[in-house]
């Protein structure tokens, strides 16, 4: 009886959680409108991403459909729709997140350089419900659901210019931005990888055993590190190294309290072994760790200059 009841307990405990994400999602949606309204137009989209591969959170009526994903893009009200401008794919952080307001200044930096932007809340985004939330894809269909807004945005909206499509995020977001540039080449001139999860493998070693329960659930891997390697590696950025050909900047800092500095270490030499072009730069315990570049400190702003320049001369913003 107190099992039953133990169980009940956490299935509501969930299922509140679940309405407290959507509540908070909306309020957040809100706070984009108040932050960014003055200088963009900001609409949230749904289109379509693969079909998950994992289908134990569909119903089974749904099992097999292409996914219905959700993106923002931003828009400068001051750009010139009759012209062509360069689009940025911007890719938020998780492991279970979503496309969040305090990311504002950020925004605007790169609004008034005349970037159009596109976000994607790919599977797995906090916001939508118990199902989307379990189809987590972590390295796999998370990357294509980013692709998915990048492609979108390039046929729908007249004023993005194709060949000037950058990429970029931090944390999981980082990982997601190399995989992109990884299996799809073709399609960026240029990306950003900021702290980026680098090495699954290495990742479920340090970060515990609670950590590893999110990826080893029946919904998403499945399987943990231990049980099988070969798949974790599969969506490790380190391990494909060897695939770069886009420009690439990565930032790592040797404080980062949330992906420790071997993993992106890992990488660097990855890279560096294969004979790839990119560049990178190692801050030594730069104040803010995870976040040293995110916040509004005077550092932050000077590292997010050294991006912007980074990026300036493939996108050409403002052109």
């Amino acid at each position: 009886m107190h099992e039953k009841n133990h169980d009940e307990i956490s299935m509501l405990k969930e299922q509140l959680r679940y309405q407290f994400e959507s509540m908070g999602k909306a309020i957040d949606d809100i706070a984009w409108q108040q932050k960014l309204g003055d200088v963009a137009e900001i609409r949230r989209f749904s289109l379509i991403g693969p079909a998950p591969s994992n289908t134990t959170a569909q119903s089974a009526q749904d099992k097999g459909n292409p996914l219905v994903i959700y993106a923002y893009t931003l828009v400068p009200h001051n750009l010139d729709r009759s012209r062509k401008h360069p689009l940025l794919v911007w890719v938020h952080g998780g492991v279970h997140a979503h496309f969040h307001s305090n990311n504002a200044n950020m925004m605007r930096e790169l609004l008034e350089q005349g970037y159009i932007i596109i976000a994607p809340d790919y599977r797995g985004s906090t916001g939508y419900g118990e199902v989307y939330w379990k189809l987590i894809d972590y390295g796999a269909l998370e990357v294509e659901d980013a692709f998915a807004a990048r492609n979108w945005a390039v046929e729908n909206l007249d004023f993005v210019d194709p060949e000037r499509v950058g990429i970029m995020g931090w944390s999981h977001g980082g990982m997601i931005s190399l995989m992109n540039v990884f299996f799809h080449p073709e399609s960026y001139r240029v990306a950003y990888a900021g702290v980026p999860v680098s090495d699954l493998v290495a990742r479920m070693g340090y970060k515990g055993p609670n950590y590893e329960k999110l990826f080893s659930a029946d919904y998403h891997v499945g399987k943990s590190a231990w049980e099988d390697p070969a798949e974790y590696r599969r969506r490790s950025p380190a391990w494909h190294a060897e695939k770069l050909q886009t420009p690439l900047l990565v930032h790592t800092t040797t404080n980062d309290e949330d992906v420790n500095v071997l993993e992106v270490e890992h990488l660097i030499k990855a890279l560096k072994a294969h004979n790839k072009e990119f560049e990178f730069k190692i801050y030594d315990n730069a104040p803010g760790g995870h976040v040293f570049n995110r916040i509004d400190t005077k550092e932050a702003r000077e590292s997010r200059q050294e991006i912007y320049a980074f990026l300036r001369p493939y996108l050409r913003p403002g052109e």
